[in-house]
C-alpha cells in the first residue's frame, strides 16, 4: 500500500510538475521498499527459529 502512495505522489509530481512532490514520492518508495525487505527478513528468522524448535523436540 505504501508503495501505491508513493508512486502516485511521483505521478502526481510529474504532471503537475512538483519537484518537491516527486522527490517525496521517490523517497517514500525507497522507504516502502526497505520497510519490506525488513519484514520480509524477520519472517524468515522467525520460521528459521520455529524450525530449530520442532527439531528438537
Amino acid at each position: 500500500m505504501d508503495q501505491a502512495k508513493a508512486r502516485l505522489k511521483v505521478f502526481v509530481g510529474r504532471i503537475t510538475g512538483s519537484e518537491r512532490l516527486e522527490t517525496e514520492g521517490r523517497t517514500d518508495e525507497v522507504k516502502a521498499r526497505i520497510r519490506q525487505k525488513v519484514t520480509t527478513i524477520r519472517h524468515r528468522a522467525l520460521g528459521m527459529k520455529d524450525s530449530f524448535k520442532r527439531g528438537r523436540s
